[in-house]
């Protein structure tokens, strides 16, 4: 917990940074754009579509809905909460695409720089290699995103699906990208099965901000930061050359540069 939390802080920091900034907010005003004109002139006819969907139920259940006005309207204000639930997270993902395959790479060049210049470049990945994993997250993403649709409607699943769902994507795609330049092979899949759960904490926790207005314009960035920090710092613990964070190296050692040992599995 403690490497998540120093992880968030570092990245936080990085993003303050003017040369960091510009390619942390520029994806989500685009994906936010995209998605809003969508829902704008698509409402109505969504809305409408989706009423229709849900009257068709067998079972009698479209027919007592269509049959009680109180009922119809409940399940009409479920069915407008879920549509407005479900555009955050492809708000959310289409602005994680945007920066796992464009802003990132430039984000982590310029962080690994400043704060991880110690740790060898060994390029075990390839921005190939970083579109075929991003797209194949994004078909599984999408796959189960569609499946657990009829979901919605019950109260809380349409907050907490996305969430969860959202969590894997974001560590199925920024554990890759985070390392594929300064990780060797082995070291780019030892680490991402290694530190999974951990990974998959990081990755729900910042999903939160994509819930918090106007930060939710840069969580994905924000979240590729943290996962840039997170790795490269594990990274340099299993070659055993990890240095204390400044924030911990200050009140340890004077500022010093102190080795700590290899994470595990609980980091």
């Amino acid at each position: 917990m403690y490497a998540l939390f120093i992880a968030l802080s570092r990245s936080i920091r990085s993003m303050l940074r003017l040369d960091v900034f510009g390619h942390l907010i520029w994806p989500g005003i685009v994906s936010a754009l995209l998605w809003l004109a969508i829902a704008v002139f698509s409402w109505t006819t969504l809305i409408g579509g989706i009423m229709q969907w849900v009257e068709g139920w067998g079972w009698g259940i479209g027919d007592q809905i269509s049959a009680s006005a109180l009922l119809a309207g409940i399940v009409f204000f479920l069915v407008k909460f879920a549509v407005v639930c479900a555009f955050v997270p492809l708000f959310y993902v289409t602005s994680l695409a945007l920066v796992a395959l464009v802003a990132l790479p430039m984000m982590l060049d310029r962080v690994a720089q400043r704060d991880y210049a110690d740790l060898e470049q060994r390029r075990g990945g390839s921005n190939m290699g970083s579109i075929v994993n991003t797209i194949t997250a994004l078909l599984w993403f999408t796959l189960v995103f569609i499946l657990s649709l009829p979901l919605w409607l019950i109260p809380g699943v349409s907050l907490v699906a996305p969430l969860l769902a959202t969590g894997w994507l974001n560590q199925r795609v920024f554990s890759y990208d985070a390392l594929m330049r300064h990780a060797d092979r082995d070291e780019l899949a030892r680490l991402r099965e290694k530190l999974r759960p951990s990974l998959l904490l990081l990755g729900g926790t910042t999903v939160l901000f994509a819930y918090v207005p106007l930060l939710n314009v840069i969580a994905p960035a924000l979240s590729g930061l943290a996962f840039v920090h997170f790795l490269l710092e594990a990274l340099r613990r299993e070659r055993g050359v990890s240095l204390c964070g400044p924030e911990v190296a200050s009140t340890l050692s004077g500022g010093q540069p102190v080795p700590i040992p290899a994470v595990g599995n609980s980091p």
